[in-house]
């Protein structure tokens, strides 16, 4: 018999078709999946519940959606703070070096850190992005997919790729990058071996050579093809920095966009990261084709990158989410942080009414769903869909004479969280994890911080 769970006395952001906002709802999760969601106390759905329920009192509370993460790089949360004041390509050759050193320990270590900090601060749903593999480095996508059944997240890791070194004019040094043919004979194996496209997945794999400029032509098309013929997603970084477009009109005669749209990078499996350079043009045609942009202003302000047209990318139609970025260039790494940052920098760029605090929400939890293809499954409040729910802590001095429960998130302070649920799971207690110890967890990422520098005689 399934668990039900009964959640009520709280304000709602649902984030369905009608955006419906209830000042006092409840929500009843039967199982893995929300069944009912209501306004009256007497409702018949709940009047006749039994004892076998478990009652959350939501008051003073707000329930939203998960929030869900659609750019990261796991691996990078035990190298936080370091090339602090770089550009991005400084960034990458002064890492890199670090980066080669990692092994399963490392990364599995640095996945369970990031991934209990993202739980503790409200996200259910994240992708990952790895793409460094060293020789002598072990199996990496596992060490982090155990560590997020570890911690209990649902996850969309990606199988990422470099074949692109510094001998061939790309930034990787040669130690982490792979033939063609490693790269496609592994990104089969992972599909085979961890892809689940079951409606209530918990893990599902994705194919991502890393950028244009440490990946080959030939990659970017294989990969492509391979992706759609395991009917699996398709993600990288792309028109990230000015740089990165000198580097595509050198070497390609092209934009990004126009190089990836001409090795089969776009369509409604397709989802980059940054997506900060686009032209009107641009817009328009990732809008035609539904392909997807993680905006992550976190990161591209942390290094100094333009400020992403998520305004213009919305009103066009494009499918936005937002993403933390890799923990080596957002130390903070916190989704709502993330919904903050989104409205400021587009308020900043585009004035007072740019971004509105709703649509910061939606990109965080049904953009999000959207941009990994699952906004039938995730992303809203509403029956049928999973119970991945956060309910929020607003009765704090730094929210509780806040009369917008919107504007408490958005704008405010991180409230604390007083639940959260991932397939109907609690998994935060009042501001605990329930699956790890949090003191063990940050005990062990820095022992492996210490680790991988002295192993990279830092």
């Amino acid at each position: 018999m399934s668990t039900r769970t009964l959640i009520a006395g709280c304000a709602i952001v649902t984030v369905d078709a009608h955006r419906r906002e209830l000042p006092s709802g409840w929500v009843l999760v039967d199982g893995t999946t929300i069944t009912a969601v209501g306004a009256d106390s007497d409702d018949p759905a709940i009047t006749g519940l039994g004892d076998d329920v478990i009652r959350v009192d939501g008051t003073g509370c707000v329930l939203t959606p998960g929030l869900i993460n659609t750019h990261h790089h796991l691996y990078q949360w035990i190298t936080r703070g370091l090339a602090a004041d770089h550009t991005l390509f400084e960034w990458l050759t002064t890492l890199y070096p670090v980066w080669a050193g990692i092994d399963e320990q490392a990364v599995n270590v640095a996945a369970v850190g990031g991934l209990t900090h993202l739980m503790l601060s409200g996200c259910t749903t994240t992708t990952d992005h790895h793409y460094v593999f060293p020789k002598e480095g072990g199996d990496l996508l596992a060490a982090e997919i155990l560590a997020a059944q570890t911690v209990g997240v649902r996850f969309h890791p990606t199988r990422g790729s470099m074949d692109l070194s510094e001998k061939d004019g790309g930034l990787p040094p040669d130690s982490v990058v792979q033939t063609i043919d490693e790269i496609l004979t592994a990104s089969t194996d992972a599909v085979d071996r961890w892809h689940d496209p079951a409606t209530d997945s918990m893990l599902r794999i994705g194919l991502a050579p890393c950028s244009p400029f440490s990946v080959t032509t030939d990659l970017l098309r294989e990969s492509a093809t391979l992706a759609r013929q395991l009917g699996v997603r398709m993600h990288t970084h792309l028109a990230e920095s000015p740089d990165e477009n000198t580097y595509c009109a050198e070497h390609f005669g092209a934009t990004p966009l126009e190089y990836m749209e001409s090795v089969g990078w776009v369509g409604d499996d397709v989802w980059f990261a940054h997506g900060i350079e686009f032209s009107d043009p641009e817009i328009h045609r990732l809008a035609a084709t539904s392909t997807g942009v993680a905006h992550c202003p976190t990161s591209n302000a942390r290094l100094g990158n333009r400020i992403c047209r998520t305004r213009d990318l919305v009103t066009a139609g494009v499918p936005v989410g937002l993403g933390v970025d890799g923990a080596a260039s957002n130390e903070s790494c916190r989704l709502l942080e993330e919904a903050h940052q989104a409205v400021l920098m587009a308020r900043a760029k585009g004035g007072p009414t740019a971004l509105t605090t709703r649509t910061a929400i939606d990109l965080a939890t049904l953009g999000g769903a959207r941009v990994l293809g699952r906004q039938d499954e995730i992303g809203s409040v509403e029956p049928g869909k999973l119970a991945d729910l956060v309910l929020w802590d607003l009765t704090t001095v730094a929210h509780s004479d806040i009369d917008d429960p919107v504007a408490a998130l958005v704008l405010g302070a991180q409230p604390p969280i007083r639940g959260s649920w991932i397939n109907g799971r609690r998994v935060v207690d009042n501001a605990t994890i329930l699956t790890v110890n949090a003191a063990t967890v940050a005990e062990k990422t820095r022992a492996e911080h210490r680790r991988l520098l002295e192993k990279a005689g830092r």
